[in-house]
C-alpha cells in the first residue's frame, strides 16, 4: 500500500498543474526543480511530497487518455 498524503499536498499540486501545465512532466526529479522555482515551499519534504504527486496525476492523466485512445481504436 502507499502512503496518504495531506489534502494540503494535493490541493497545491493540483493548482500547481492547472496553472502550469506545460512546465511538468513524468520525470520527479525535473518536477521537483520546477516545484521549488513556482511554489515558495520552506520544507524539502513537502516540497518533494508536492512533486511525487503532480507526477503521480501526470502518469494516471497519460494512461487514461492512452486507455481511452485504445477503446476508440477498437469500437471503430
Amino acid at each position: 500500500m502507499g502512503k496518504v498524503r495531506p489534502r494540503y499536498v494535493k490541493s497545491l499540486a493540483r493548482r500547481l498543474l492547472e496553472t502550469y501545465p506545460d512546465r511538468f512532466s513524468e520525470n520527479f526529479e525535473s518536477n521537483k526543480k520546477v516545484v521549488a522555482e513556482l511554489a515558495d515551499i520552506p520544507s524539502k519534504s513537502i516540497r518533494n511530497k508536492v512533486a511525487g504527486e503532480i507526477t503521480r496525476m501526470i502518469k494516471k492523466m497519460k494512461a487514461g487518455a492512452s486507455e481511452k485512445a485504445e477503446v476508440e481504436l477498437e469500437e471503430q
